[in-house]
């Protein structure tokens, strides 16, 4: 007898005596299987989904998220700005023994405090001292309560420059006046070099050990000073202050916004109150305005003019241009009436009745405020500082950047579209610009006259590259370092030539 027939019939005689076990073993298999096969399927579907996710983030959105398809179409238009590639890893933090802390305490608004800033930096790197998160003016003229934290990205700040000086956002326990500390109050002198820094500020430190330096603005000059800390200050300005993220967010969705609608033009109108009452400027206003602007201006004591003759400070150019004057200016430049403008700026003294003209002509005028949803300028109401950072970011991106008035913001826009490859800023010589609207408007200029005469005068006037002019026994007349850092687009061998000066590449730091 064959033995495998022979073991055969034993087996199947085994399996027959046990039917139950049999079935119940089966069934435990199928179900095994299944629970695996289930489990190897869940996870090559959630592998496939992270790795389509990791090429295509939108790839799966119509199978996780059914939703509109215009809606879609919608958001793929807005994303006109390329994603920025990551951050670059931090640098190493300097390593030096300090000699003192630095508080600061910046006055008037966004853009000057944001040079101060500036300044502050390039002080502290030198003298070898620590920085205390700057202090932002509560008391001007806007009264806006924002701290640094609310406008600029404060550890973004602090991590980006720790290998030049070291921040710290407060001041040592021991060093406050909650234990009776009391550091040196003082203003430095304003434009003042390195030297005086390391001569006559440092040596304080060894005696008060904290100086808080009460006023800010213009304490460093604009030029002789080492190109390193020249560099420096545009490091800060260009990359260290950073929005923070929710004016970003905005910002760059208003941007998007406009891009949608094609190129646009940026108008810095510096027609507001209190410009106007400061500069004591009042061509174009009612009696009853110009002695409401009188009263401001005698209300504000640190507003050190109070008997203003308006048309002389016009025709010496120091007035912003009136809405009306901008209109003319526009229109002889060249801008036609399909022209998208972005009004940048507060609310314009006089309010809608003085941008008429200005909306006739130019029926594409748009402004934060009819770009985006109450609700998401609420968080910025009642901070201008937070409002015109906004404004400076739309400035910035913008086709072309136009400025009423050569102010803080006029400058340090112009200067960073510099630095963004030398985008069109159209400086207007205000001095020439009313010379000519006078005698278009007295019937001495005909049209075609006066048009070619604004275009001639400011062929050399859009922001193209050109050498800081220095004055130095008078540095506020000279050109401000903030509006042309020409340090940071080349090197001093290359900014000295001014045949490849025209050539320059931007700096990176």
């Amino acid at each position: 007898m064959d033995v495998r027939s022979e073991n055969s019939s034993v087996q199947v005689v085994r399996w027959a005596k046990l039917p139950g076990q049999v079935i119940q073993r089966t069934r435990l298999q199928v179900w095994f299987i299944r629970v695996c096969s289930s489990i190897l399927i869940w996870t090559c579907l959630v592998q496939l989904l992270t790795v389509g996710e990791l090429w295509h983030p939108k790839f799966f959105t119509g199978f996780l998220n059914p939703v509109n398809v215009s809606a879609i179409m919608s958001a793929e238009v807005t994303t006109t700005v390329p994603t920025p590639p990551p951050p670059p890893p931090m640098p190493p933090p300097r390593n030096y023994i300090s000699n003192g802390f630095l508080k600061v305490s910046c006055n008037g608004g966004l853009n000057q405090m944001r040079a101060a800033i500036c300044d502050m930096v390039a002080v502290a790197r030198p003298l070898n001292l620590t920085l205390v998160v700057p202090e932002l003016d509560k008391t001007s003229f806007w009264a806006d309560p924002s701290d640094f934290e609310d406008i600029f990205d404060v550890g973004h700040f602090i991590d980006s420059l720790r290998d030049e000086v070291r921040i710290v956002k407060r001041l040592p326990k021991r060093f406050t006046t909650k234990y009776g500390f009391q550091p040196l109050r003082m203003p430095p002198i304003s434009w003042s070099s390195e030297k005086y820094y390391l001569e006559q500020i440092l040596p304080l430190f060894d005696k008060h050990k904290v100086i808080h330096f009460n006023r800010t603005d213009s304490r460093l000059a604009n030029n002789g000073i080492p190109s390193h800390l020249q560099k420096l200050r545009c490091r800060v300005n260009f990359q260290a202050l950073k929005f923070t993220p929710a004016i970003e967010a905005l910002g760059n969705k208003l941007v998007h916004v406009l891009q949608e609608k094609g190129p646009f033009l940026a108008l810095h109108l510096r027609y507001e109150m209190d410009m106007l009452a400061f500069s004591g400027c009042t061509h174009g206003c009612t009696i009853e305005e110009a002695e409401e602007l009188k009263r401001l201006r005698y209300a504000f004591p640190w507003w050190r003019e109070k008997d203003i003759v308006s048309e002389e400070r016009r025709s010496q150019g120091l007035c912003p241009l009136t809405p009306e004057e901008i209109t003319l200016i526009l229109q002889a430049l060249g801008f036609d009436q399909n022209t998208q403008i972005y009004i940048a700026s507060g609310e314009i003294y006089g309010s809608e009745k003085r941008l008429a003209a200005l909306r006739a002509t130019f029926p594409r005028i748009v402004k934060k405020e009819t770009l985006l949803d109450p609700e998401e300028l609420r968080q910025f109401q009642n901070h201008s500082s937070q409002m015109a950072a906004l404004d400076f970011m739309v400035s910035i991106a913008s086709n072309i950047f136009v400025p009423s008035y050569g102010g803080n913001m006029a400058k340090l826009v112009e200067g960073h579209r510099r630095y963004l490859s030398f985008k069109t800023t159209i400086q207007l010589n205000r001095r020439k610009l009313v010379e000519l609207i006078d005698l278009h408007q007295n019937g001495t200029m005909s049209w075609d006259e006066f048009s070619n005469a604004v275009k001639s005068s400011h062929e050399d006037r859009m922001g193209r590259p050109k050498h800081r002019t220095i004055i130095s026994e008078k540095p506020k007349e000279e050109d401000y370092f903030y509006a042309n850092p020409e340090e940071c687009f080349c090197e001093m061998s290359s900014c000295n030539n001014s045949t490849s000066f025209t050539n320059m590449t931007i700096l990176s730091f």
